[in-house]
Formats: C-alpha cells, sequence, structure tokens
C-alpha cells in the first residue's frame, strides 16, 4: 500500500468529497512530512514509525478523521467541542475541512500515544 493506493481512493470519492479530504491529506503532511501514506482498515492512513497514527475516510453524510487511537478524541474532547464524535472518529462535514491547528492537536496527542507504547 502507497500514496498512490491514496490517491486512487480520493479519485474515487465525488466532489466536494475529494477536494477536502485531498486537503486535510495535504496539511496531514505538512504536520508529519515523515509519514508513510498506507491504506489501513480500507481508508487511507498515514504511519510514523511503523504506528497508524492518522487517518480519514468519506460516508454519505459527512467525513471522518480516525486517530487509530481510542485514547486520543476523549482526551481532546473539550476542545474539540464543535464536533460530533465517536470514540474512534471526528466527524467534519464536507464544507468545513479540519484546521491545521486542530490537526496538529489530533496528531500530537496520537504521537505521544505511540511514542509511549514498548
Amino acid at each position: 500500500m502507497s500514496a498512490r493506493d491514496v490517491d486512487d481512493y480520493l479519485l474515487r470519492l465525488g466532489e466536494p468529497k475529494r477536494t477536502t479530504l485531498a486537503t486535510v491529506r495535504r496539511t496531514i503532511l505538512e504536520i508529519i512530512p515523515e509519514a508513510d501514506e498506507v491504506i489501513s482498515y480500507r481508508v487511507p492512513a498515514f504511519r510514523v514509525d511503523g504506528a497508524t497514527v492518522a487517518g480519514f475516510a468519506a460516508f454519505t453524510s459527512h467525513l471522518s478523521y480516525l486517530p487509530f487511537s481510542g485514547s486520543v478524541l476523549p482526551r481532546l474532547a473539550d476542545q474539540l467541542g464543535d464536533y460530533t464524535m465517536t470514540r474512534s472518529a471526528l466527524h467534519f462535514a464536507v464544507d468545513r475541512p479540519l484546521t491545521k491547528h486542530v490537526l496538529e492537536m489530533l496528531i500530537g496527542a496520537r504521537l505521544e500515544d505511540a511514542r509511549r507504547m514498548p
């Protein structure tokens, strides 16, 4: 799996989902340029030092950011109050891509978790 697979995932999406998620992808790569792009659990994801630390997906009525950890979103819930979320996914509207600040916060928390893992 590679960046080409992520390209293929995005190409299968209609607009404006494709453009919104392409923006999220670029921002994630600005934050963690060393990340490997992969497909994990059928969605685009980003790995750093073997740990999957971020991902995204398109659904019928929303887009999702996936931290690949059940502890990240509950820990940041107070700072993410404007978003709908489950334990494992942050939902956002197609016309409201995640900001770089929000992505930095999410990825930073996940990287902390990954570094603590043996």
